[in-house]
């Protein structure tokens, strides 16, 4: 597979990361399609191996997401910078605490958002415990499932 393609696979991994965050947009189908893509050419143990793993983890968060209670996003301050910087923060934590530091990174990106916005360290905690509980869980979720393929996919391609 040429540096273009695995480009271009990067790519729409990072799209889906981002329709994670984007309400309507598939964010683990995108990833799982960019990696049955790379498998499809690829044609390796390895390949075809991550293409499993993928589908079984992506298969696991949806189910997981299924059973969390619905998203509550009436009444909560859940506004779109938040989301940015929760998915900002969970990639952040993703790279500097390999895989585990997705899940600080992400509450922690929405205090920063909510302590820019309200100012104090109290309404932030409060504000940053609403969003969780209307609609951050599942989301947090989705978004480790799908940094964990992404993850091992950049393992496979710089390891091969």
């Amino acid at each position: 597979m040429g540096v273009w393609q695995l480009v271009m696979a990067g790519g729409v991994m990072l799209l889906g990361l981002l329709g994670v965050l984007l309400p309507g947009v598939p964010g683990p189908w995108l990833v799982w399609a960019a990696v049955l893509w790379w498998a499809m050419h690829e044609l390796s143990g390895p390949a075809w191996t991550l293409l499993v793993a993928a589908t079984a983890v992506l298969l696991v968060n949806q189910v997981v997401v299924w059973l969390l209670p619905p998203r509550r996003l009436k009444g909560a301050a859940v506004t779109p910078r938040a989301a940015v910087y929760a998915g900002v923060g969970a990639l952040v934590g993703f790279v500097v605490v390999p895989v585990v530091g997705a899940v600080p990174g992400f509450i922690g990106g929405i205090y920063v958002c909510e302590r820019r916005r309200l100012g104090g360290h109290g309404p932030a905690m409060a504000s940053t415990r609403s969003a969780m509980r209307a609609a951050g869980t599942s989301v947090l979720v989705e978004l480790f499932g799908c940094l964990l393929v992404v993850g091992a996919w950049v393992f496979v391609v710089l390891g091969g």
